[in-house]
């Protein structure tokens, strides 16, 4: 196995800093709200700053399938040197919500039923929200009279309640989050060195909260998902140190290049559903999976333009192109020791879709025959191509023609337009009533904490068609390789901050051991060739001892659907690590 390692250097650990430290403040910390000012008695101020208050709790009375439970309840800012943010943010859409805590992105929800108030061991459920990879307050459903089913597939914090766990809903930064100063302070890698800031608060207080540290449970869907996928592959990596250190996390000592850590941010396990990640190489894998089979019945018009008389078709083929040399420099095997390549990654998507048609057959589920129908919540269509022998329990796969399969896809839900994930500014994607440039994608993840957006990938840029905007070879005058490898520029640091593919075939983290991974079956927000590769990516890093990947059956866009299992596996799991 290939593996790689691409280290910061100082000067663009420097810039980007800049852009995740706007804003900067402090206080008192009477309403757990804001942390407490740090004292200069102490070997480390910021650590003991961070000082977990077991007293300062309210008490949450909820019923767990039908029985009362009471719930005590800690909201916390996990870091020294919290960005106070601007009271006005954007959220996903588009739309504006108003903070009333300056704090809630850097903020942490620990609640704990009673009866594990002195368990040392108990697990920590971490959820992250993070859709569409924007900014996330710290919000909870653990909620005075709330009443949760721990038996129900959908309730997954029901079950982590039921089995005794430690549930911490935690706050991030990411997309969208503007500072008080009105710096863009949610850039790539925020979210991750959130998330590894809350990690190492728990971790730093370990012995003083209940639950274990080192059984820590991350769970996140979409853009949660591929937050969760990045953190469990990056854990404890040098890479981060700068960043955690910029905003007062626990267990950082030194400065500059002596940076060190006394604490750890790895986890335990990884619950990833439908994780968008690898956002770098996403349009790429986007346009590999679905190009051929794009067409104006499955790809919405761009700019009042159909998707056959526009720039969509020249463009999915030209990005395309892109995903071939990536995934085959990765050098990852197969289970049968071959190389995963670009012409074999269908192949084996289309045997994990056969391995979930089988377990359905198996389970009894009524698997349509060829020319029957699929029926989805989102549509009813003839089954063209999955071919099985005989009926009920004992039928057979006799055929699985994934070109069709993909085309069934896309008929099931209409495909992102071209760009995906990196569509701001480019060609065509302008609003055609309005003129105003679509922020579509993950764009503004990326770049100076000064631009709401920067170009990540090779063909946005260079298609940048907005002058002014800090983004593109007309205003860097630079090609984009040649801007990626200019001194001082941040981009690649950020692409590789937030892409746990980088990690898992690299060196110098601490993987979580255990992964759960899902991706629906008619999920088209991301391509299945993405998700293949993570699986793999994922298998073949020799910490990992289990991954259990699936693409459920007829399910799309969604997480948390298959809570019996998913808590069956992760019962299993701990039990097997006492």
């Amino acid at each position: 196995m290939t593996r790689k390692n691409t280290t910061m250097t100082a000067t663009a650990a420097t810039m980007l800093l800049a852009g995740l430290l706007g804003g900067c403040g402090g206080g008192s910390d009477t309403a757990a709200t804001t942390p407490a000012t740090p004292t200069t008695t102490v070997t480390d101020a910021e650590d003991s700053a961070l000082k977990f208050d077991a007293s300062s709790y309210t008490t949450i009375n909820v019923t767990v399938d039908g029985m009362a439970m009471k719930v005590r309840q800690y909201r916390i800012v996990y870091v020294a040197k919290p960005v106070k943010m601007a009271s006005t943010q954007l959220t996903l859409g588009g739309t504006t919500t108003t903070l009333s805590d300056p704090y809630a992105y850097q903020t942490i929800i620990v609640s704990v039923p009673e009866a594990s108030v002195d368990d040392q061991k108990t697990a920590l459920l971490f959820a992250v929200n993070n859709g569409g990879w924007w900014t996330s307050a710290a919000a909870t459903t653990i909620t005075e009279g709330k009443a949760f089913v721990s038996t129900s597939n959908t309730d997954h914090i029901g079950a982590a309640l039921k089995a005794g766990y430690v549930v911490v809903n935690v706050g991030t930064r990411s997309r969208g989050a503007r500072a008080e100063d009105g710096r863009w302070v949610g850039k790539a890698p925020a979210p991750v060195v959130d998330a590894k800031a809350a990690i190492r608060y728990l971790r730093l207080n370990d012995s003083l909260m209940p639950g274990s540290a080192e059984r820590i449970v991350m769970n996140g869907t979409s853009g949660g998902g591929g937050l969760t996928a990045a953190v469990a592959a990056s854990g404890n990596h040098a890479d981060y140190l700068p960043y955690l250190e910029a905003i007062g996390a626990a267990g950082i000592t030194g400065s500059g290049t002596t940076l060190s850590s006394t604490i750890k941010d790895d986890v335990f396990a990884a619950v990833a559903y439908c994780p968008i990640n690898n956002l770098g190489n996403a349009d790429a894998g986007y346009e590999f999976e679905y190009s051929a089979v794009r067409s104006d019945s499955n790809t919405p018009a761009l700019g009042g333009v159909a998707y056959s008389a526009g720039l969509q078709p020249a463009a999915s083929t030209a990005i395309a192109a892109a995903f071939p040399t990536y995934l085959d420099s990765l050098g990852l095997k197969r289970a049968d020791g071959s190389l995963l390549t670009s012409t074999n990654i269908r192949e084996e998507t289309a045997a994990l879709l056969k391995e979930e048609v089988a377990r359905q057959i198996a389970a009894g589920t009524a698997v349509p025959q060829l020319g029957e129908n699929f029926v989805t919540s989102r549509a009813t269509i003839a089954n063209d191509w999955l071919t099985l022998s005989g009926s009920g329990t004992s039928a057979t796969i006799a055929a699985l023609d994934y070109a069709k399969f993909v085309t069934y896809a896309a008929a099931n839900q209409a495909l992102k337009t071209v760009v995906a994930f990196d569509a701001v500014a480019v060609t065509g994607n302008k609003d055609a009533t309005t003129g105003v440039w679509r922020n579509s994608g993950e764009t503004n993840l990326f770049g100076s904490d000064s631009y709401a957006y920067q170009n990540f990938t090779d063909w946005s840029w260079t298609n940048n068609q907005v002058a002014g905007d800090g983004s593109g070879a007309d205003d860097t005058g630079l090609a984009w390789s040649a801007y990626l490898a200019s001194s001082g520029t941040t981009l690649a640091t950020q692409l590789k901050l937030i892409n746990p593919v980088a990690y898992l075939t690299g060196s110098g983290a601490n993987p979580a051991p255990y992964w759960y991974v899902r991706h629906g079956m008619v999920d088209r927000d991301t391509a299945f060739s993405m998700q293949t590769l993570l699986y793999h990516a994922i298998r073949n890093n020799s910490a990992v001892k289990e991954v259990s990947f699936k693409y459920p059956y007829l399910v799309g866009h969604s997480g948390n659907y298959d809570v019996q299992e998913a808590f069956a596996w992760i019962k299993g799991q701990l039990a097997a690590n006492p």
